[in-house]
């Protein structure tokens, strides 16, 4: 009869088996299934989004893995975000998804609960699944409902954007790392001010939920809580009125200055387009930012205490749970985690290495200017993460884009503040409950 894993005659059994399996997976290059005359080759499909950089370094670092592993060979499919998570879904329905395919935490909850994602919680256990040098956030936020379905590909973190060379031009002050909104809000004011009026200090980011998030963590409170927003009308209200006085004041810029940005295209950013001395985007897209202006930009956290940002994962390595071959798909996703020669191939372009010993590596490898502030942010950040949240609930999307919604309306004042945030509050609630 089989020893129960929870014994210790369990526990030493599986210490063994997790043993005896890594060895096979070095000396013979496959995994614990068998390898048969007839299937003397194992293929795995691999779909991510994105552009044709991250597709040339994707392939990249999969071929070493069959350098390395001979059996093993891959099939590659890629897009862009839109419609993305519309295949993937319409895929798994039918029972053909990828083996191996990228997800962030606007779909990570929804796909767990839907039973489509591998669980590799025993992998883990067996050290088969290497999360131990990724920070403690970035692995806890792998898991949903104490089962680790995903490994963090990257790391990213929010970061406020701003003009350095404006800023000198001015003679102004660069924004810091722990300024209070009221002290943000006043120095964009003077930005605004001192730019004779062309040049806002800030762009109005209340319909970006990470701003919001960051913001309610401030005050102890959270986005979710449960299948419920995790905040009250007052709150959303206060935050509204926030942003309204900023644009009143000439801190922000009027609404049809900051509708374009609102979808969080790179090439619609304030902070380039020379309409606002900062823009809240991701940090790692300074980068791509930089590339859009002769000026040079800075990064600092978003305003509020720095605790209320968390180690989050720009995307996620999960599998599919009816894959024919769930040991070699582990296998492969701790490669490309955890691997010194698949991180350095990788770089930044997905975010900051999960492995802290691989974005050292690469962080040491980095020439691009705007691409070591990056990463110089990331580890300055490190030491003052809070501590993460649960990923978001099933909704998050529809939640996301309903805030959107709200913000426009008061923005162009269609709406009160108060008025916006009660619409949300009931509709958000009503999405993640449906």
């Amino acid at each position: 009869m089989p020893l129960p894993l929870s014994t210790p005659a369990g526990r030493a059994r599986r210490r063994l088996g997790a043993a005896l399996l890594a060895a096979v997976l070095v000396l013979t290059g496959c995994t614990s299934e068998k390898v048969t005359p007839r299937q003397n080759r194992i293929e795995l499909s691999v779909f991510w989004w994105g552009g044709d950089q991250r597709a040339a370094l994707t392939k990249q670092a999969l071929e070493v893995y069959s350098q390395r592993y001979p059996n093993v060979r891959f099939t590659f499919t890629w897009q862009g975000n839109a419609g993305y998570y519309d295949r993937l879904s319409t895929e798994a329905a039918a029972g053909n998804a990828p083996d191996i395919f990228q997800i962030d935490d606007n779909y990570l909850t929804e796909y767990a609960q839907r039973d489509i994602l591998l669980d590799m919680t025993e992998y883990v256990r067996a050290d088969l699944l290497d999360l131990r040098k990724f920070p403690s956030g970035l692995a806890q936020s792998s898991q949903v409902g104490g089962r680790t379905i995903a490994a963090a590909g990257a790391e990213n973190t929010p970061g406020l954007i701003y003009n350095k060379s404006l800023l000198q031009r001015l003679n102004l002050p660069e924004p810091r790392i722990g300024m209070s909104y009221p002290e943000y809000l006043d120095w964009a004011e003077q930005v605004t001010v001192r730019s004779g009026g062309e040049v806002a200090g800030t762009m109005d980011p209340s319909g970006d939920y990470k701003a919001l998030w960051m913001w309610l963590r401030s005050q102890q409170k959270e986005l979710y809580e449960g299948r419920q927003v995790g905040f009250t009308e007052d709150d959303l209200t206060e935050w509204f009125e926030m942003w309204q006085g900023a644009r009143r004041s000439g801190a922000a810029p009027p609404a049809k200055v900051i509708q374009p940005a609102n979808s969080g295209d790179v090439t619609k950013q304030l902070v380039t387009s020379g309409r606002a001395a900062t823009s809240f985007v991701w940090s790692n897209q300074l980068p791509e930012l930089q590339k859009l202006t002769r000026d040079k930009l800075g990064v600092v956290s978003y305003p509020g205490e720095p605790e209320a940002q968390w180690a989050r994962a720009a995307i996620y390595w999960a599998g599919f749970r009816g894959t024919r071959h769930p040991d070699t798909v582990v296998h492969v996703i701790d490669f490309l985690v955890n691997d010194v020669t698949a991180g350095s191939i990788l770089g930044t372009e997905r975010g900051l290495s999960a492995n802290l010993d691989v974005r050292k590596v690469v962080q040491e490898s980095l020439t691009d200017e705007s691409m070591r502030l990056t990463a110089a942010f990331g580890v300055q950040m490190a030491d003052r993460f809070g501590s993460a949240p649960v990923p978001p609930p099933k909704g998050h999307s529809t939640v996301k884009t309903l805030l959107l919604q709200a913000a426009e309306n008061v923005q162009f004042e269609r709406a009160t503040p108060r008025e916006a945030a009660a619409a949300f509050i009931s509709q958000a609630n009503a999405a993640l409950t449906s």
